[in-house]
């Protein structure tokens, strides 16, 4: 009886989900913590060097961090901020719009039928590497000055990543879901919604990414088209008013929103992308 009443209890089971909930969390909070804190040294090493190489009145000391964040209530009540914002973030979501309807089909032909990549590669190779700005004065002679034209060099800009991440997607289909589907007489439709979409969605939600990425750096010279509202029409405002605290203002919102929609842009992938990818492992 001594022997038995001096056995240890057993150690409590640990519950494996909520051991790896804690490790993801404590490793998120670290990861956060440390991207933070090397934010905080870059703005540190931007201050600093404002304030050791420009002379205090002058041109370049109006560059520094304090005074682009001095200069934000104004730019907020006078310049009408928000109103900047949501007209360039309009224009982002139909040029991406776009270019999924004329990117993500044709990525689908592409990757499903060999003859039509094999004859079209070529050409769309050729397309891709021109810069979109480069159709900047066809854009305003066909479109003339304003929305249209900056719409047709967003979707110009976004479409290749999509075309090419579904032609891809397409490709890379495990052939045994189509052989699958096909041994159970499923339409054309069924393929589709069920094999097809499935399959593809990482890839696509990828280039989503990609071409926001690429969307966020066309825009503000877009802009430039004559438009009397937007990111890059605030850029050109600025500069010719001379206020420069003004317009460092504006590059660090443009910068901070751009960080945002790549981050939605990755949580996104990691919903449904990736989700997708457990599915059909």
């Amino acid at each position: 009886m001594s022997s038995l009443s001096t056995r240890p209890a057993p150690a409590p089971a640990v519950n494996p989900a909520a051991r790896a909930n804690g490790a993801a969390s404590s490793g998120w909070l670290g990861r956060a913590a440390l991207g933070l804190g090397g934010l905080v040294g870059i703005v540190a090493i931007w201050w600093l060097a404002v304030a050791v190489f420009a002379a205090p009145g002058t041109l370049a000391a109006q560059f520094s961090p304090a005074r682009a964040i001095e200069t934000l209530p104004a730019l907020i009540t006078d310049d009408r901020l928000a109103v900047h914002i949501v007209t360039s973030l309009r224009r982002i979501a139909i040029g991406l719009l776009w270019a999924l309807v004329v990117g993500v089909p044709l990525g689908f032909l592409i990757g499903r039928v060999k003859a039509l990549d094999t004859a079209l590669s070529p050409t769309l190779q050729f397309l891709r590497m021109i810069s979109p700005l480069s159709w900047m004065p066809i854009a305003v002679m066909s479109l003339g000055v304003g929305d249209r034209a900056v719409y047709f060099l967003l979707a110009f800009a976004a479409v290749w990543p999509l075309m090419m991440s579904t032609a891809a997607g397409v490709a890379h289909i495990d052939k045994r879901w189509l052989q699958l589907g096909e041994s159970l007489a499923a339409t054309r439709g069924e393929m589709l919604w069920y094999v097809y979409v499935p399959g593809i969605a990482a890839h696509v939600l990828t280039g989503v990414r990609l071409a926001i990425g690429i969307l966020w750096i066309v825009l503000v010279p877009a802009e430039m088209l004559g438009v009397s509202s937007g990111l890059g029409y605030l850029i050109l405002d600025t500069r010719d008013r001379l206020a420069y605290s003004e317009l460092t203002a504006v590059i660090l919102v443009i910068g901070a929103l751009g960080f945002l929609l790549d981050f939605a842009a990755r949580l996104a992938y990691r919903r449904f992308g990736l989700g997708r990818v457990e599915q059909e492992r």
